[in-house]
């Protein structure tokens, strides 16, 4: 009797992005940003996904405020975890995601 060893999480959505033909650089943003949603909520097992909609909204959150990042890269982060959710695991999520938005940097000349 075998047991077979549950895969990586990982390692499904490249699969999955394989599969659908999602071209590799897309693969690798999706990845790099699933393993900082990962490592943002100290996640050890696939239990840990649970209540998602909350957890990627905090993710975002920090992302916008302690992160300062653009709205373009929260924008982006928040495309990898909806695809790692709705995708990947088949796991609903509600249609909005609350979260705070980052704002558009201006640029200012001297």
């Amino acid at each position: 009797m075998s047991i077979q060893k549950k895969r990586k999480l990982l390692d499904e959505v490249r699969d999955y992005m394989r599969l659908h033909h999602y071209l590799i650089h897309t693969e690798r943003t999706y990845c790099d940003w699933i393993k900082k949603f990962i490592q943002f909520h100290d996640m050890k097992s696939r239990n840990d996904l649970s209540e998602g909609q909350k957890k990627i909204e905090l993710f975002l959150t920090h992302l916008a405020v302690q992160g300062n990042v653009s709205p373009s890269t929260q924008n982006q982060a928040m495309n990898a975890l909806v695809f790692l959710y709705k995708k990947a695991l088949n796991l609903p999520l509600d249609d909005e995601i609350n979260a705070i938005r980052a704002h558009k940097r201006v640029n200012v000349s001297c």
